[in-house]
This record gives C-alpha cells, structure tokens and sequence, in this order.
C-alpha cells in the first residue's frame, strides 16, 4: 500500500482542506501542513495540519489519518497520534479519518474505550470518520474543487465507474499548471487502484506512462531509493552485532535477535555495536540494550 499511502500523503499537503469537507468540516478559512516532528519518524500522522475557521479568533489543529481499509490498528495510531500532539502541544487536536474502501464486515471504528487493570483509570476517545464508499460521488463532482477529484474514483455511484473516471480526467484537464495536472492524474490513478483492477480504466487517466512521468512520482522514485539504501544500511549494522554477539557470547545471544531487529535507529545500533564488543558479559549487554 506503499504507493497508496504516498499518493494520500501528497493530497494532504496540496488539499488539506478537501479531506476535511469530505469528513463535514465547515467554514474553513484558511489552512497549512504543518511539520510532525514531534513523533518518532516511523510516528508520524499521515497528516497534521493547522486550519483558520470562520468566526474563530485562532487556529484549530487537525490531525488527519487516511486508512485504505477499516483495521483495528488505526483506532490505536489514531490514539497514539493524539496522545503525542497532546503532549507536544497542551492542545487536543481535532482528528480526522478517512477510510478508502471497505473490506468484508470489518467496522470502521469511531471510538474507543481503554481501562487500566485495575480498573482505576478510564478513557473513552472518538473522532470523526468518512468512509469514501458512503459519499455521493456527484457531490464531490459538484462541489468544483480540484482537490476532491481523486478521491471520486472510491466514492458511491451508479452504474459502472468508466463515465465516472472520464469526468474526473475531464475535471483535471482542465488545471493549467503541468506539475500539478500529472501529479493529480497520478494520484487519481494510484487510489482508483484500491477499488479497481481494470488497465482499461487506468488508461483514461494516462495509463502507467503518466503516473511515470509525473514529478510526484519522480520524488517518490527517490525517496523509495533513499529508503531502500537506509534500510540495508540498517540490516547490515544488525548482521554485524549479532556476528559479535553470538563471537563472544555463543548462540545463547541469538535470543536478542528479535528485540534488536525492533530497533530503528541506526545511530543506536551503530553504539550497540561498540558495546557487544566491550561488554563482558551477555548479562550486562542485555542491560544497555534495556536502557
């Protein structure tokens, strides 16, 4: 879902604003993506944005989560999202979530209710939640805002989806900048792939050329090589610590394995490395890996 994930990511920063209206947001004013730089990187919302609103003396901050399916797992990134803003900021931002398509019977959460063991503290959080299927695509047609195009190709219509996907390629042929007409028409390409399985259709908005040459994709191209060197970059120091783990200590070291593969940074593997040289024992390794 990689492409998917990057595709939502880039509407967000160009048509923030958009998300917010497909999810009743109203009487936006103005808005701006805002760096999280407050999570860690693998953290990080998929969007985190500061929108003026009409009568409001200062700013509102969004939180904004794109799922392409209803999952458990995005009721917790929603929390933990949250709890971090929260923490960074003194503010509880306004989270939205949009989910993309429907998969089986899984619900698309809302809300979530925690409880300590012991039953001493409580915690009930919700949020507001769009789920694209339910949204009249004629609507969004409507509405005459380019960002809400891509999004079209997920939303709730009649009929088969190829007079739909000719008006959104109709809609984005009509945006004069050539950077911002490739990358729209890759990025309605990209999620109309969540719903559909048809060349036919992704040829309508260029095919697999477009999507190519657009500077989104470009970017995406090197920010996928960047990721790619980061992370053999990152198995490699591991291979190395666990040779000098298992060197010295014997195979009962292989048991840190998984905890060590947990470990993202690559500055701390490097440190561990120094140490499961100069520890003494597998003991005392344990206890700076632990700390």
């Amino acid at each position: 879902m990689h492409e998917y994930d990057k595709a939502s990511k880039w509407l967000i920063q160009h048509f923030g604003d958009c998300i917010l209206r497909l999810a009743g947001v109203r009487g936006i004013v103005s808005w701006r993506s805002l760096q999280a730089d407050f999570v860690q990187p693998r953290r990080i919302p998929d969007g985190f944005i500061e929108v003026q609103r009409l009568g409001q003396a200062k700013p509102d901050l969004y939180i904004l989560e794109i799922a392409t399916y209803p999952e458990a797992r995005v009721a917790h990134q929603v929390l933990a999202d949250t709890a971090l803003v929260y923490l960074d900021r003194r503010v509880l931002p306004e989270v939205v979530v949009l989910f993309l398509h429907r998969r089986g019977k899984a619900e698309a959460l809302d809300a979530i209710n925690l409880s300590s063991p012991q039953g001493l503290t409580n915690l009930k959080f919700s949020w507001r939640i769009a789920k694209l299927w339910e949204v009249p695509a004629q609507e969004l047609l409507a509405a005459g805002d380019i960002g809400l195009i891509p999004w079209v190709p997920l939303t709730k219509f009649k009929g088969p989806p190829e007079p739909i996907i000719r008006q959104c390629r109709a809609r984005i042929d009509q945006v004069t900048s050539h950077d911002e007409h490739e990358n729209l028409l890759a990025v309605t390409q990209f999620l109309a792939r969540v719903r559909y399985n048809d060349p036919k259709l992704f040829e309508i908005l260029g095919g697999i050329e477009t999507m190519i040459e657009s500077p989104l994709f470009q970017e995406l191209r090197a920010e996928w090589t960047q990721e790619a060197k980061i992370e053999a970059a990152r198995e490699t120091t591991i291979r190395i610590l666990m040779k000098v783990l298992v060197g010295r200590f014997g195979a009962k070291a292989k048991a840190l394995e998984t905890e060590i593969k947990a470990i993202d940074d690559e500055a701390r593997l490097e440190e561990l490395v120094e140490h499961a040289a100069t520890s003494r024992t597998l003991d005392s390794f344990r206890k700076q890996l632990a700390s």
